[in-house]
């Protein structure tokens, strides 16, 4: 590997798994130099700060060698996509480097094509699915990596397929379609940084929440009864 021009913490809360990584970024594109996929949505808190330090051993690296932090900004579910983005703002912010958020949609239709770059991928468009809870999904849909539709949160029987021929996404709600259903279940660390765009100044990290956080609802459920 050439010498990497960035080296880039990157992660994500948006889904049921907590998704953290260190990747180096050169001429030919970004290589992961660590990984740590953990699938429990109960302990994103709890979790995060370690995978963190496990992943700058593991690449051989300090925090000081950064230079960028990237972050799924969502969609995904309140609390959860509130810690990951809490933390990459706290750990840019304390190291002096910019924090790029993307949408998660967007990097895990980025993982599917680079799962499929060594096979013939099926023609037409990508969707993606993730667990939104309350029965819901957030999906978007894709072709040549650009985003068509979304991202939006529906039932899943109202998810609009489109002419979408493969579904990545959270395990459980991808074989609601009949659809061949991608590898790509997560945003890996490669691609949460290959979908930025670290060549632009930063824009303000803001989450992709779709709808408002469950406390706020039981909070009007509440007065409707009252009243």
């Amino acid at each position: 590997m050439t010498e990497p021009q960035r080296l880039v913490l990157a992660l994500d809360t948006a889904t049921p798994a907590v998704v953290v990584g260190v990747v180096a970024v050169t001429d030919d594109g970004p290589t992961t130099l660590a990984e740590q996929v953990v699938h429990d949505h109960r302990r994103h808190a709890e979790m995060l700060t370690t995978l963190m330090q496990q992943v700058l051993a593991e690449s051989g690296c300090r925090g000081a060698d950064l230079t960028d932090v990237v972050v799924g900004c969502g969609p995904g579910p309140f609390t959860g996509l509130r810690v990951g983005m809490a933390t990459a703002a706290a750990y840019a912010d304390a190291l002096s480097i910019p924090a790029y958020g993307v949408c998660s949609l967007d990097a895990i239709a980025a993982a599917h094509a680079a799962a499929e770059s060594d096979e013939a991928a099926p023609a037409g468009e990508v969707l993606v699915v993730t667990d939104a809870r309350r029965r819901e999904v957030y999906w978007a849909r894709y072709r040549d990596g650009e985003r068509l539709v979304g991202p939006e949160v529906t039932a899943p029987d109202a998810v609009d397929t489109g002419e979408a021929t493969v579904v990545a996404g959270t395990p459980g709600f991808t074989d609601r379609y009949e659809l061949a259903v991608s590898s790509a279940t997560v945003p890996t660390a490669a691609a949460l940084v290959a979908v930025a765009d670290l060549a632009a100044p930063p824009a303000e990290l803001t989450p992709l929440y779709l709808r408002r956080p469950d406390a706020v609802e039981l909070k009007d459920q509440r007065r409707k009864s009252l009243l």
